[in-house]
């Protein structure tokens, strides 16, 4: 009897020996869906610190300029920026640095206002802008001065690089008031003048009958 059941213990042992070894040779996949999940998940981005940071970029454009600092246009403007000026034409970072830092552009008083901003996301936004500027001058290469005052709408497109907020994209159109013509009523056609009524004939003037002449007296 001790003997069956020394066998029977020994195949118990056995058997669950071997049980053990098949599961660490077979180990359960993990839930790794979860794990990758959170891996790429983004952390949400910051909207009221993007939009502090970038009111204040552009709200300090009329010092930069006033003050002619390239340092902060070197921060501000990414390498690879591109610039549309109110005028159609083409611009990028090495104009604008020159035109600031030689005193090329320059005004009287220049006020931002309107900042409004998009934020895509954690490294992305954009911004419309409108300024208004005073006794604004451009210089120009040729050295020609041209009036810039007015009402200028910009849209800055910014990214975030090496955690400095970098612009990328601007473009800046002047507006343009209504014109005169289209303020004032279209004249009013002016009503058919009335025919004269047709002037009446006159009659024929009536023979006058003269007093015969007297006769000479001898």
């Amino acid at each position: 009897m001790k003997r069956y059941l020394s066998i029977s213990t020994l195949v118990l042992v056995t058997v669950s020996a071997g049980l053990l070894q098949l599961g660490c040779a077979n180990p359960q996949p993990a839930n790794t869906s979860t794990n990758a999940n959170m891996a790429v998940a983004e952390a949400t981005p910051d909207k009221a610190a993007i939009e502090a940071e970038l009111t204040r970029i552009e709200n300090d454009w009329p010092r930069i300029i006033k003050e002619r600092d390239g340092d902060a246009v070197r921060r501000i403007e990414a390498d690879d920026v591109v610039i549309v000026y109110p005028d159609g034409t083409p611009g990028g970072k090495d104009q604008d640095l020159k035109d600031i830092e030689s005193g090329a552009l320059t005004a009287d008083s220049w006020e931002v206002s309107e900042v409004a901003i998009k934020v895509l996301d954690k490294d992305s936004a954009i911004v419309t802008v409108r300024s208004v500027v005073k006794g604004g001058k451009y210089k120009a290469p040729d050295g020609k001065t041209n009036d810039i005052s007015g009402e200028y709408r910009s849209v800055d497109t910014f990214v975030r690089r090496n955690e400095q907020w970098q612009l990328i994209g601007t473009a800046s159109v002047k507006v343009r008031g209504p014109s005169s013509a289209a303020m004032t009523s279209p004249t009013p056609r002016a009503s058919p003048s009335m025919k004269p009524s047709p002037t009446a004939k006159t009659t024929p003037a009536m023979k006058t009958t003269s007093s015969p002449t007297p006769a000479k007296t001898p």
